[in-house]
């Protein structure tokens, strides 16, 4: 059956599935279908549906059909039975629910707030953010009202070319200017330039620690320094927090206040859009700040509190509740072994990272990776093929392309992370296709330059479809 085919082009009148004549009697049970006119649905057979629809789903690509090292992204398993939880009949209330009817609900919000306090430091969390940019955002608008309220004039944030991507987008949002500053040799942050924009006019620095790079800020302790003797504050994108789970906590570093993408780093499916939780941790001093309403605890009763100074509501209602179970069964279930997640999500990178390093130029092959790593295109390379051709072909072998050309501190950047959730026989045979496809860029470089070879759609024009997208089905 072919792939670019509507349900509707199958329609054939009277080769319905089934035919329920609506003028007869019906069961209470059926009484919707009592309608005026009718659906406006093709008549297809439950053969041709089936088809149909089976083919569509043959068409996504995700992680329970096979390896997807996208970096910066943590494209892990996530175990079903987590998604099962949170189909509890239970947890389907109304979120104008009075709170003495959701006892059960606030606790675990309540006590996620110190699970989330043992990995992270942070005492006080806030669960409203619907996804990482709108945590990043919360957290900066927490930032700007703080030194609004001490009447500090404080406009500017800095950001590294080694920060997460959307770090600069959320900073201008939340009405800051934005400070860009550079990676050294060894892709951190160069601690004179830090020093030569550290001034009175800045709120503060953004960063992901592990960076975009996939390595380590080996100065975080001093710049932490620098910056807070500047009465400057810390942010914490907690983009890579799966690399250090359980091994280092963010608030150990100096940072004030951080978001959790919950959505990737705690068991919920990533990618098309959501369901997401960018939930944000913030020190005591700005526990004050956090948007409303908060969860608190008086005696053996949990209710919603507004804080103090709050930026007031950034979600309706509490954001996304079930993303926040999901995360809660997945923490439970992994208890006091949460580490093994850190570290094997770096012994997969370095694994990988080795196996490949004859084949890809290692910008960065002094500085042990954490659990991504960027290469900056081929080493033996005399067609001038590009990470676009590599990544393109990759595609025939059945793997998700990695992360290409970011971060933009390399040219030819492709970023690959593993995760924790491979085996060493999936790395194995990712690698062997790597290693295979930097051969042919020698050997045939046409089997690059024109890849894919073997999927539907092969190089469509992607300036003209970002500028000049077709959206509907003709």
């Amino acid at each position: 059956m072919p792939y670019n085919k509507l349900i509707f082009d199958y329609h054939k009148k009277g080769r319905g599935c089934s035919d329920i004549n609506i003028t007869r009697e019906l069961p209470n049970k059926l009484v919707s279908l009592l309608r005026k006119n009718e659906l406006d649905l093709p008549d297809v057979s439950e053969l041709d549906v089936v088809r149909h629809y089976t083919a569509l789903s043959r068409k996504n690509f995700g992680v329970e059909t096979n390896f997807y090292p996208l970096g910066s992204c943590t494209m892990k398993y996530n175990p079903k039975i987590n998604e099962k939880i949170a189909s509890f009949d239970a947890f389907n209330v109304h979120p104008e629910t009075p709170n003495y009817l959701v006892q059960g609900k606030l606790g675990i919000l309540f006590e996620m707030s110190h699970f989330l306090e043992k990995i992270t430091g942070f005492p006080y969390f806030s669960f409203s953010p619907f996804a990482g940019a709108h945590g990043e955002l919360t957290g900066l608008m927490i930032i700007k009202k703080y030194f609004e309220v001490k009447k500090q004039k404080r406009n500017k944030i800095i950001v590294p070319d080694s920060a997460h991507g959307t770090n600069p987008a959320s900073a201008a949002l939340a009405g800051f200017e934005i400070i860009q500053i550079k990676s050294n040799e060894r892709g951190q942050i160069d601690l004179e330039t830090l020093k030569s924009v550290l001034k009175k006019d800045v709120a503060g620095i953004m960063l992901t620690n592990p960076n975009t790079t996939g390595v380590f800020e080996e100065e975080i302790l001093e710049i932490s320094t620098l910056v807070h003797a500047n009465g400057s504050l810390l942010y914490y994108d907690g983009a890579n927090l799966n690399a250090i789970l359980g091994v280092i906590r963010p608030s150990d570093m100096g940072f004030d206040v951080m978001h959790i993408n919950l959505h990737k780093t705690f068991s919920t499916p990533h990618g098309g859009g959501g369901p997401g939780s960018g939930v944000v941790g913030v020190r005591d001093f700005l526990k004050d700040y956090l948007p409303a309403p908060v969860v608190v605890k008086t005696n053996d009763t949990y209710c919603f509190s507004t804080p103090k100074k709050t930026i007031g509501s950034v979600s309706h209602f509490f954001g996304n509740f079930l993303v926040v179970i999901k995360a809660y069964a997945y923490i439970l279930s992994l208890g006091n072994k949460i580490d093994y997640v850190g570290k094997l999500a770096v012994l997969n990178s370095r694994y990988l990272k080795e196996g490949l390093k004859d084949y890809f130029i290692d910008p960065l092959a002094d500085v042990p990776c954490l659990h991504e790593f960027v290469f900056n295109g081929l080493k033996n390379n005399p067609n001038e093929i590009r990470t676009l051709d590599v990544a393109k072909k990759l595609l025939d072998y059945g793997y998700h392309a990695p992360t290409i050309y970011f971060p933009l501190v390399f040219h030819e950047a492709m970023m690959i992370e593993p995760t924790e959730s491979e085996n060493v026989e999936t790395l194995d045979e990712f690698r062997d296709s790597l290693i295979e496809v930097a051969k042919l860029a020698v050997s045939d470089p046409d089997s690059l330059k024109n890849a894919p070879l073997t999927r539907e759609i092969k190089r469509p024009d992607e300036v003209l479809a970002a500028r000049k997208p077709i959206l509907t089905y003709k």
